[in-house]
């Protein structure tokens, strides 16, 4: 059957998908504020470990933002900056690499409160360009005592909503720093960069800006001041109703229109892609289950783990397809570390040895994919949900029969490992995995041969015979079950908090 791509373009664009675009509806801008603004700033002292050991580091954060807003408007922090000084000490580490200059990609996590309820928000990929390192005084031969330099991040950030009245704050908080060092002639330095997670020291005020929240329903209600006691919150729905604000459609059907006019040219594509900063937020989740060993005739469980999560990066709607394809991605996180929690599980090595480990899976590489495939041409809206990870195992603590076994510090997968695990729903009634409601997700993988294993002796080969798969069959089950997103533009919604779920077998 031919379609018309014009008029597949006359159609609406099916916005309310489930999964990862139901939080959408809050997130497309509505009409610009009146309220005044303000520019916010707060100066802050974390500590970062470096190789030289913990540094204290001064952290300037401002941004401009409204004094006040209405519930469920839509609030743009403007002009971000991440004002970081490194002290010498953290450059001394710099000064070995031949490096010239010094660059950074920040990503500061913001907590948004309004009431007793709050959210984490992740405001990153802000940027400093290379910097030049400072130079030794005069008479010195080498770098080895450089003075501090300040590296200045910046870029777009999420928006945030918050659904009640009352007295809202944002407020920095953990810091992960990027930084990358390149030579007098522009090449990467070896190693080329180092992370860096840093957090703040105790004892600090870290409130960035203040705004007063006030109600829809009376807008001759003055909002109420810091200090006040905040009205009681309105209740919010679990599911948000069906389709999109007014303002949001206006928008959507604008971009629809301006394709179907694109089209009268050229006739031959159809998908419409709709731009990041339209529907891009983050948000928080918990995830728990259990990982088959299938040599070991066992499982291991896994999580609760916490999951930071960047919703919509990429979202395109294919009228003539009748599909929507939204990309996200997720990061772990334990302890300021990409990681699941630690577990420990005991198996029964080649069916007849008691075996005791504490498995750690770490997640390397770029943050895991998120990618749901939406079917619009039913009632239902079926979608499938693939989510992709790489990983590497790593073993401590063993013991054989319940005598300790001495694996040493860096007993792991020679190389990471694919973790790829899916999920399948439907939107209308809402059934199955949905990214934004959570749900099961079940997949498999191969774990690679170990190495790093024994302190005195090799036992790279004892622990690749009893756990690795590296062969064509996927034997190593997973079934992890994820709690509803807490979005960080609906801090008091009904899953804010995050809340821990109860994993399946």
């Amino acid at each position: 059957m031919t379609v018309d791509a014009r008029a597949a373009a006359r159609r609406p664009i099916h916005w309310a998908v489930g999964g990862a675009l139901v939080v959408a509806t809050a997130l497309v801008p509505s009409a610009e504020s009146a309220a005044a603004e303000q520019r916010s700033e707060v100066a802050l002292r974390y500590t970062c470990p470096f190789p030289s050991g913990p540094e204290e580091v001064d952290v300037v954060v401002s941004a401009v933002l409204p004094t006040e807003a209405r519930t469920g408007e839509e609030i743009r922090p403007g002009q971000v900056a991440v004002e970081v000084t490194l002290p010498p000490t953290a450059l001394a580490r710099f000064a070995g690499l031949d490096a010239a200059t010094l660059s950074a990609v920040a990503r500061l996590t913001v907590r948004n409160s309004v009431g007793d309820t709050s959210a984490d928000a992740s405001w990153q990929d802000l940027a400093a360009p290379p910097t030049d390192l400072p130079t030794p005084g005069e008479g010195e031969a080498e770098r080895q005592d450089p003075g501090a330099l300040t590296l200045t991040a910046t870029g777009d950030v999420p928006t945030v909503t918050f659904g009640s009245p009352g007295h809202a704050t944002l407020a920095p908080d953990a810091l992960d720093l990027a930084l990358t060092s390149l030579t007098e002639a522009g090449e990467p330095t070896t190693p080329p960069g180092l992370d860096v997670a840093c957090t703040p020291a105790p004892g600090q005020e870290p409130e960035l800006a203040a705004i007063a929240i006030r109600g829809d329903q009376d807008p001759t209600t003055p909002a109420p001041r810091p200090g006040e006691s905040d009205p009681a919150p309105e209740p919010t729905p679990t599911r948000p109703d069906e389709g999109l604000p007014p303002t949001a459609r206006e928008k959507i059907d604008a971009l629809t229109e301006k394709r179907r006019e694109a089209l009268e040219d050229d006739p031959g594509s159809c998908p419409i892609e709709i731009p990041p900063e339209w529907v891009m937020t983050t948000a928080e989740t918990y995830a728990a289950g259990y990982a088959n060993a299938a040599k070991l005739d066992g499982a291991a469980a896994l999580g609760p783990a916490f999951m930071k999560v960047v919703l919509n990066k990429r979202y395109i709607n294919d009228s003539c397809a009748s599909t929507v394809d939204v990309s996200s991605e997720v990061n772990f996180d334990y302890e300021g570390k990409r990681q699941l929690p630690p577990t420990k599980a005991t198996f029964l090595s080649y069916g007849f040895m008691p075996t005791t480990a504490t498995m750690t899976l770490e997640q390397v590489g770029p943050p895991a994919a998120i990618h749901t495939h939406t079917v619009t041409n039913t009632p239902t809206y079926p979608e499938e949900t693939t989510v992709t990870a790489q990983l590497v195992m790593r073993l401590s603590d063993v013991e054989v029969n319940g005598v300790p076994l001495d694996v040493g510090p860096d007993c792991r997968t020679e190389r990471p490992f694919e973790q790829v695990l899916k999920g399948y729903g439907q939107s209308y009634p809402p059934a199955g995995y949905l990214v934004a409601y959570g749900g099961t997700l079940t997949g498999y993988a191969h774990i690679p041969p170990f190495e790093g294993c024994g302190a005195t002796e090799d036992l790279d080969p004892i622990f690749t015979s009893a756990i690795s798969s590296p062969g064509k069959k996927a034997d190593n089950y997973t079934k992890m079950t994820q709690a509803p997103l807490c979005v960080a533009t609906n801090p008091e919604g009904p899953d804010c908090p995050p809340r821990k779920p109860k994993p399946e077998r």
